[in-house]
């Protein structure tokens, strides 16, 4: 069974949420509160997929303006992943060079080479591409 669109009900669900850019937190809040009780409502209709997804594409927009993250350095990436498995720099020689290669490399005074993000790919378990 294929449901149909019906523009007459989307209408009605756009003027009774009135969706439109997030400028404050309060619209934030309140178009995340709509926005997560679409995503868990069972069976949603097309109509409400569509606001649903309207949502979704203003709250990013609103979330990339506000809460944007930095960026990480690939040190920074192999730093955490380091603290987080217990790895001590030691353990990385032989990996990626000599301790004052591995050393340069962990804070960030020389370049990962492709060959050494893809070794502490395989060394983590992880995709090469976070060292680049």
């Amino acid at each position: 069974m294929t449901l149909t669109f019906n523009k007459a009900l989307y209408s009605n669900l756009l003027s009774e949420i009135a969706p439109k850019i997030i400028e404050t937190e309060d619209e934030y809040e309140s178009a995340l509160s709509i926005a997560e009780r679409l995503t868990f409502q069972k069976e949603r209709t097309p109509e409400e997929t569509a606001l649903y997804k309207l949502l979704v594409t203003l709250i990013e927009s609103y979330e990339t303006e506000h809460y944007a993250l930095d960026e990480s350095q690939p040190h920074e990436i192999l730093q955490q992943i380091m603290e987080s498995s217990g790895t001590r720099q030691a353990d990385l020689v032989g990996i990626v060079g000599s301790s004052g290669v591995v050393s340069e490399i962990v804070n960030g005074k020389r370049s990962i080479s492709k060959s050494q993000a893809k070794a502490l790919g395989e060394y983590f378990k992880v995709l090469p591409s976070l060292f680049i």
